[in-house]
């Protein structure tokens, strides 16, 4: 009988320490998985145009606590595709609150062919929320340049097309003082893009 008594004295003690660990695991901050900018960018106040032909500006119109860009095109056959349907599925990963303080803006590097329409069809496969913005190409190649984002003014086809090849691939973070304060490459999965927009908004 004595000897229990030491028995469960180690017990107790083994549970303290396991419980002590877990709550410092815990307690460590998530990873951060895109770069965040230590002098951010400011977006130029130059307007564009959305999909109900309303002016905006990155400069002016970014008010919520986090606007995510993109420049692509709705023909882009690849990288565009992944990046906003991994954008998408991190908005459906935020909580309700989360969700209310964050848009999503795609800039079109193709307004010859994005008009209005085409745009809102695009972005409406896959978010409803996502704002559109078109415009001549010298104004987006001007608001790309303020976010260091190239913009090819593209190369034409044969048959009529464009070649838009080489367009940047990255997603910016701009906070509500129109800067962008972090960036992702086009590898980012849903699920970083979620963890990394929670780590930013806890931050506002």
């Amino acid at each position: 009988m004595p000897e229990s008594r030491p028995r469960g004295r180690r017990l107790a003690l083994l549970v303290m320490l396991v419980g002590l660990v877990l709550t410092a695991c815990r307690s460590e901050p998530e990873t951060f998985t895109g770069s965040r900018l230590t002098k951010p960018y400011d977006a130029a106040d130059i307007a564009l145009t959305d999909t109900s032909g309303t002016p905006y500006s990155l400069g002016a119109d970014t008010t919520k606590p986090l606007t995510l860009v993109f420049f692509g095109y709705s023909s882009c056959p690849d990288y565009c595709p992944m990046v906003m349907n991994n954008l998408a599925a991190a908005m459906n990963r935020l909580d309700a609150a989360d969700r209310k303080r964050v848009d999503v803006v795609f800039v079109t590097t193709d307004p010859a062919r994005d008009d209005q329409q085409t745009l809102r069809t695009y972005l409406d496969g896959y978010d409803k929320g996502f704002i559109g913005l078109t415009g001549d190409l010298e104004s987006i190649i001007d608001v790309g340049d303020s976010l260091h984002v190239y913009v090819n003014d593209g190369v034409k086809l044969p048959t009529g097309g464009y070649d838009l090849g080489g367009h940047s691939t990255i997603t910016l973070a701009l906070d509500s003082r129109h800067q962008a304060v972090a960036l992702w490459n086009q590898e980012t999965s849903s699920t970083e893009f979620a963890s990394d927009i929670h780590t930013l908004l806890t931050e506002k």
